[in-house]
């Protein structure tokens, strides 16, 4: 790391030198003095939602007001700019806990948002390419791969660097007061540091806090005092450069104060459930030094809205290594605690620090940090579209994106999440509340998407958490991804059964699901439909599958039953009793109806694995359902597009022989 420093530093005084000589030529020409004016909104002070831009026409227009000159438009700061209500501690002068100047100390910060982006960066963008790889420290079998630069070899894993003294301080503190021993461990330390580096980061073997009710909490804390840190850095420059520009009376080069974005909000943080967003909210306010929340207004208004009923007391001061235990059910206790809180999965919040005061439920539009679900950001997306007294502006101006618990959000719906991130640092559809002359190039230049760092994190990831890493981050930084190797979950199968593994081929991706479908009629199906027994059940990961699969059970007559997502408890438990008695041979099951639901059903004894489940453990939880008979068998299809899946259940190294090898049957007992 100090390999690093070191060279970013070197890379800081080089730039400093050719503004020095602008300097001195600017101080020559004393006649020109520029007018500063006195702050006022450009905007109504009652910023509604307004819609996002329809066409180029409207973008080129607003560009088009930011750039005129500075006579012609006011200067001055503005109400709902970074700077509203503002008094961050600054620790400019102060020695940091190793060693650094606080300068010194923000150079990943101040670095990665003066860069100026050549063209040729853009343009390369597209084609960039994983190239390097190192084991993960703290994770066995794991190991980090990245584009660029191996920025793994100059990471110093004993200690934050890039972080404020004074939330260093406070976290340390945090640990020592809750008895947590992972403060200084080379793990935390190391994710920390890549948040700090501003890398796109997909971190997918997060232990969440729902299974055994053991959190990998180190990487929450990481990723909100990264949060913290960016806001706080944010606010510290807007501040010593308001200081700077009251003392002015010479004209200056502009450029050096360019320090915001169109609009205030920096962090913006997706999760799936209300339950989580008040674990994350609570650790935030915890983590946070009590100069900066001397009060939290509306904390009693917070707790009654997402809170649960066993959600009592302060919850600034909780201790998080502490987790609930579930309470007893016949659902699994990861059931339990997952959806044992506030399950609603349309939620928003703004989160704003002023003064000495944290504001909770702020306006979206002046708030620093936004914790939402990506289903309520869609709808006021599409909100925005069709009423134009409405916007999305607040999405501008994002320069850290964090998704956590990525697997749960991708059994909701991934595609909200693709739709949201196409959506962020977009031109803004009004004309920004923010002193014009202070905003970033990059955001005038429209490449502000290229400055986003976004950060995923998961139990696990799937092709369409990948496809939105490789596709829609594009950091000019560029990205490090975590890599695992997989024992499976076979052996938690309880039943003694052959477990027979079929592969089809197929390929392309284009032609997967009708590949599998033809496969299913052609070999599958006809050693069912003759069968005089019933207790066959069709598992589907995708309702589409699920779809497809009803239509053609229809179309042969066939005795079965649906329990799908969206099926009503009342034909729920219809169709359960049907299939135990006997009454209808074959069941319909999917993966979602399982994951909101966890149905155990009675009177399995042929399964048929359509598609393997994304979530590993529901593998031996389906399985397991088998009642134990002589007659029971399961099947199991795949192919070579099911790697990822495959590798969780069996094993990364079995998976891979069954992918390669030429013959294409598999048989697992246990």
């Amino acid at each position: 790391m100090k390999t690093l420093q070191a060279s970013k530093l070197k890379r800081k005084r080089e730039e400093g030198k050719g503004k020095k000589k602008k300097k001195r030529g600017n101080k020559e020409e004393k006649n020109k003095v520029v007018d500063i004016r006195k702050p006022h909104s450009m905007l109504e002070d009652d910023h509604g939602e307004g819609e996002g831009f329809d066409n180029e026409s409207t973008k080129s227009k607003v560009v088009e007001n930011l750039r005129q000159d500075p006579d012609e438009n006011d200067s001055g700061l503005t109400e709902g700019s970074e700077t509203e209500d503002v008094e961050i501690h600054s620790d400019e002068d102060d020695i940091g806990i190793n060693g650094q100047t606080a300068c010194e100390d923000s150079i990943l910060f101040d670095l990665h948002l003066q860069h100026s982006l050549s063209k040729e960066e853009i343009d390369c963008k597209s084609n960039v390419k994983f190239s390097w790889e190192t084991p993960a420290i703290g994770m066995k079998n794991c190991k980090w791969i990245g584009t660029g630069k191996n920025i793994m070899e100059d990471l110093d894993i004993n200690s934050c660097h890039g972080l404020k003294e004074k939330l260093s301080e406070h976290w340390m503190d945090v640990y020592k007061t809750s008895g947590g021993k992972d403060m200084s461990s080379p793990k935390q330390n190391m994710f920390f540091s890549l948040c700090s580096s501003y890398r796109d980061i997909l971190y997918c073997n997060k232990r969440p806090f729902y299974l055994k009710g053991l959190e990998d909490a180190s990487i929450m804390d990481a990723y909100i005092m990264h949060s913290l840190n960016h806001v706080f850095r944010t606010r510290d420059s807007v501040k010593k450069n308001d200081a700077k520009l009251t003392k002015l009376k010479e004209y200056t080069e502009s450029d050096k104060f360019r320090d915001q974005g169109f609009t205030r909000p920096k962090v913006l943080i997706l999760l799936p459930l209300a339950s989580i967003l008040y674990r994350v909210v609570k650790r935030l306010l915890h983590l946070t030094p009590s100069a900066y929340k001397v009060n939290v207004e509306h904390k009693d208004r917070f707790t009654t809205k997402y809170g649960s009923e066993e959600d009592t007391g302060d919850i600034e001061n909780v201790d998080e290594s502490k987790n609930e235990k579930p309470h007893k059910s016949s659902k699994a206790s990861d059931f339990q605690m997952l959806f044992g809180g506030n399950n609603e999965d349309d939620f928003m919040i703004g989160i704003k620090f002023t003064r000495k005061t944290i504001k909770l439920f702020s306006d979206f539009h002046t708030s620093d940090i936004i914790i939402a679900s990506a289903l309520c950001l869609v709808n006021k997306i599409e909100e925005a579209g069709s009423n134009k007294e409405k916007d999305v502006d607040f999405l501008s101006s994002i320069e850290v994106l964090i998704i956590d618990h990525a697997d749960v959000i991708s059994m909701q719906n991934w595609s909200h999440v693709h739709t949201v991130i196409e959506h962020l640092n977009r031109l803004p559809s009004k004309q920004p509340g923010t002193d014009v002359m202070r905003i970033r190039p990059w955001y005038l230049d429209d490449h502000a998407r290229f400055y986003r760092q976004t950060i995923i994190l998961g139990f696990y990831s799937n092709p369409d958490i990948n496809a939105s890493f490789n596709h829609q981050c594009v950091n000019y930084e560029g990205k490090v991804k975590l890599m695992c190797e997989y024992k499976g979950v076979l052996h938690k199968v309880l039943p003694e059964i052959r477990q027979i593994y079929e592969r089809f081929d197929v390929d392309s991706i284009v032609e997967a699901d009708d590949a599998r479908f033809d496969y299913f009629i052609t070999k599958v199906f006809p050693r069912i439909k003759d069968l005089d027994q019933g207790g066959t059940m069709l598992f589907t990961s995708s309702y589409f599958e699920f779809i497809r699969l009803r239509n053609f059970l229809k179309s042969q007559n066939a005795s079965f039953c649906l329990l799908g997502e969206y099926t009503t408890q009342s034909d729920i438990s219809r169709a359960r009793l049907w299939f135990y008695e006997g009454s209808r041979k074959v069941m319909l099951y999917t993966e979602r109806s399982h994951f909101y639901h966890r149905y155990k059903i009675r009177g399995v004894q042929n399964l048929i694995i359509y598609s393997l489940p994304e979530r590993k453990e529901f593998y031996p939880e389906i399985v397991n359902m088998l009642d134990g008979s002589n007659n029971m068998t399961c099947t199991v299809l795949f192919s070579c597009l099911d790697k990822l899946r495959l590798e969780r259940i069996v094993g990364t190294t079995p998976a891979k022989r069954m992918v390669a090898a030429e013959k294409g049957v598999f048989v697992f007992c246990h």
